[in-house]
């Protein structure tokens, strides 16, 4: 947002000079992000003066130039070579001095020096009106006025506007502060707290009159929820021209290009006051205006010449034979104001900010209305800011008023109650301001004081405010108009100490995070926005669960995930496409689904291996990544965190060609195994890709709450191994659920060291080499003990399993 200090200085007389405001205004929270120069000519005519020509004569050596003596007031006329067939002896011209910059149409600069053209010295030059940067006309040199003293410098002939420009990087919240007087009101409040006292000066609109009734234009809201104000006033025999220097200089130095004179005005006033407004060529209005909704489809032509398809939800300015204008957004093509109008109808409104920024969005329109409508005007001067329109109109146009005011205020915008309590004050702030402070504060920012009281005030907030409808926001107010920078420090130290859970969630995802990237994964952020199609991958995934964005930005960003697997695999695309394809990635992230019940968010842990174990070096060739190497991720996982009564199944998802589910008792832990390559193929994944998907929810709830410490054993363990033949059905599992069963206090671990299948073994028949772990805690074991647990261990296979010793 850009604001002119003189412009502000029209409703604060201050002599505070630009950097002091923009420090101040910066403490306020109204950011100066940079303080930019404005001349209404560039370069600001320095160099330029009044000269006198005293003599002119043809050049001796060219037929178009003229060598002139000028006087510059000083006592010491100058010679100037001049190729304008207008200069004549006994004018009063422009003349450019020695060492004045001047710029071009482009914007380029160029000095003035001094030469010589055809052998005749020249001192300087005689300047037209574009080249001076006063208009476009290059057909000879400015005469001026004959009374004007040789020396006068032209900046005070032309009244230059020199002007200071306020980049303000204002946050959305701060609606109240989009325009020169909302600005101001915060500079005043933060003035009188550093004792300048000052007063608001806000534009009379005392000279308001209704001239003649001779142009009434009815108006009709039917939709008063989405128009809860709206004002509006003829204006007859208006002169459609360029606005006058004033205006159009406060325009262009707030980035403004002008057009017109009436255009100008609702520029002006909306940047003046922060009041949209609009102006409506009456001559092509048909009837009544009607404030309403349409039909859905309905085409509507705007200013910038683009046909629009209009919502049903859109409000629209109507007249009998269809639409004038996209309410708070965009006028028409067709019913704006033209060179050719006479006669206006001036439209000032309070629109509901909700239905401006979905109508806005809808149609991807941004407009210095809109962003105001948006975020909420100050409802209470909307006929003030039309009559200060109107005013001006006549000012810079003519005309005479010719209608009353049209006011129709279907819901009157309240303002709010807050009651303010000085111990919170003190308690927030951390620092106990004075009272009368506080409501000088207060005051100054238009907020009445209705109650006083020990314990606090009785406040109302005026209805622009939309940003202090609390009682922390009134404190956040006192705070930023009193000044941050006046809050001690303590130098006492609180800290609070708490005994924070063990299983606290954020704990155990550092844990688990830097164990997986201790083993080589990176974890990942994905979005949980995503497309609705995905689900159509997995039967297990169904659409009507689908948790749908109303307003999505994309088809592809328009459903939150129901699984965690597609963002992953997106990202496993991306990187195998870039020529990374081995890749260990991890994700904490949340699903989204929505039931019969109510919507539900469960937050998961998903890990991805793809591509190859190591890099390829001549000591390690490369080895593919597989199931067992990823099973150990997952286990180590559960581990860590003290899992350890767990039963292993078959994974029930179809995302699996073939996977493993962990779970305790009804809850599964983890689903893990190889993505079907159907899923693949569907993300152009042409390697094998393995997955799990903890539910970390369940994870956490399944943590022992209690550590069990042992002392290291000091007797030695046993080991001893068997070779057994097997059915091919036969699973590991089956083999190590017997064992614990068998032998469950000096049984400490059994591993599967070789799996063989093939030649010399009988068909259907599959060979297992196991060690067993055995130890005592308390002696040292037997040869006879440990004889009778392994013949046990041999005799439960054979019976329960059909197992034979090799």
């Amino acid at each position: 947002m850009k604001i002119s200090y003189n412009w502000l200085k029209q409703f604060i007389k201050t002599d505070w000079n630009s950097e002091q405001t923009a420090a101040l205004l910066t403490d306020l929270g109204l950011e100066v992000e940079v303080v930019e120069k404005y001349q209404s000519v560039k370069g600001g005519l320095e160099g330029i003066v009044v000269g006198h020509v005293l003599t002119c004569e043809k050049h001796p050596d060219a037929d178009k130039l003229k060598v002139t003596t000028v006087d510059l007031g000083n006592g010491a006329p100058i010679q100037v070579v001049c190729g304008a067939s207008n200069v004549a002896a006994g004018q009063k011209v422009p003349v450019a001095t020695i060492g004045t910059v001047l710029y071009d149409k482009e914007g380029n600069s160029f000095t003035i020096k001094k030469g010589k053209i055809r052998g005749q010295e020249s001192h300087g030059m005689i300047c037209a009106e574009d080249e001076l940067g006063l208009g476009e006309s290059h057909d000879g040199i400015m005469v001026l006025d004959n009374d004007l003293a040789p020396g006068t410098p032209a900046a005070k002939v032309f009244k230059i506007e020199n002007d200071e420009v306020f980049e303000i990087g204002l946050t959305p919240n701060r609606a109240d502060a989009m325009s020169h007087l909302g600005t101001a009101r915060d500079l005043r409040a933060g003035l009188l707290q550093n004792g300048v006292s000052v007063e608001l000066i806000t534009p009379s609109v005392s000279n308001f009159r209704v001239d003649m009734r001779t142009l009434k234009i009815d108006v009709n809201v039917e939709a008063p929820l989405l128009a809860p104000r709206y004002c509006g006033v003829t204006i007859s025999g208006v002169t459609v021209k360029p606005s006058p220097a004033w205006l159009q200089d406060r325009l262009k130095a707030i980035g403004i290009n002008p057009k017109n004179n009436i255009v100008d005005v609702t520029n002006y006033v909306l940047h003046d006051l922060g009041q949209p407004l609009h102006a409506f060529d009456a001559a092509k209005i048909n009837g009544k205006i009607h404030v309403k909704t349409v039909e859905a489809g309905t085409k509507f032509t705007t200013l910038d010449e683009v046909e629009r398809t209009l919502h049903e939800e859109d409000l629209i300015i109507c007249d009998e034979k269809g639409p004038l204008c996209i309410a708070g957004v965009l006028g028409g093509q067709h019913s704006g104001v033209s060179n050719h109008t006479t006669a206006i109808f001036l439209e000032s409104a309070y629109f509901n900010p909700v239905s401006v920024r979905k109508t806005a969005k809808r149609h991807q329109i941004s407009t210095d209305a809109s962003f105001r409508f948006e975020r909420g005007i100050d409802p209470s001067i909307t006929a003030y800011a039309l009559k200060r329109a109107a005013l001006l109109i006549q000012e810079v146009a003519g005309g005479n008023i010719t209608s009353e005011i049209v006011d129709i205020n279907t819901k009157k915008i309240e303002d709010f109650s807050v009651f303010l309590n000085f111990d919170k004050v003190t308690k927030i702030i951390g620092q106990k301001i004075p009272k009368d402070t506080i409501k000088q504060i207060l005051v100054s920012l238009d907020i009445k004081v209705n109650s006083v009281s020990e314990a606090g005030l009785g406040l109302t907030i005026p209805a622009y405010r939309v940003d202090v409808q609390r009682e922390i926001d009134v404190i956040e107010e006192i705070l930023r108009v009193y000044g941050y920078n006046k809050i001690d420090f303590s130098n006492k130290l609180n800290a609070t100490v708490f005994n924070a859970p063990r299983n606290e969630d954020y704990k155990l995802q550092n844990i688990i995070g830097n164990q997986l990237n201790s083993q080589g994964f990176h974890e990942m952020m994905a979005n949980s926005l995503t497309t609705s199609s995905y689900v159509q991958l997995s039967e297990m995934l169904k659409e009507e669960h689908n948790v749908t964005m109303l307003n999505p930005l994309s088809n592809d960003l328009a459903t939150m995930r129901q699984s965690l697997l597609f963002s992953g695999l997106e990202a496993i695309a991306y990187n195998i496409n870039r020529k990374n394809a081995d890749l260990k990635l991890f994700e904490f992230g949340k699903t989204y689904h929505k039931f019969l019940s109510g919507y539900e968010e469960h937050k998961h842990l998903s890990l991805f291996l793809t591509g190859n174990k190591n890099q390829e070096n001549w000591t390690n060739p490369q080895k593919p990544s597989d199931f067992f190497l990823f099973k150990g991720y997952v286990e180590g996982i559960l581990s860590r965190l003290g899992i350890q009564k767990t039963l292993n199944s078959p994974a029930k998802s179809d995302v699996f060609s073939e996977g493993i589910t962990i779970g305790t008792g009804h809850n599964v832990l983890v689903e893990f195994g190889v993505v079907k390559k159907s899923i693949l193929k569907h993300f152009g994944i042409k390697q094998e890709v393995f997955f799990a998907d903890l539910n970390w929810e369940n994870v956490i709830k399944s943590i022992p709450n209690k550590i069990k410490f042992t002392e290291i054993n000091k007797y030695p363990e046993v080991r001893r191994d068997l070779a057994l033949l097997l059915d091919q059905n036969v699973s590991y599992d089956s083999i190590y659920s017997i064992a614990r069963q068998t032998e469950k206090s000096l049984l400490k671990n059994i591993n599967l060291f070789d799996v063989y299948e093939g030649k010399n073994l009988p068909e259907g028949k599959k060979s297992y080499a196991l060690s067993f772990i055995l130890q005592d805690d308390s002696k040292t074991l037997t040869d006879a003990q440990i004889d009778k647990i392994m013949s046990k261990l041999q005799k439960n296979f054979e019976t329960e399993l059909g197992a034979t010793l090799r």
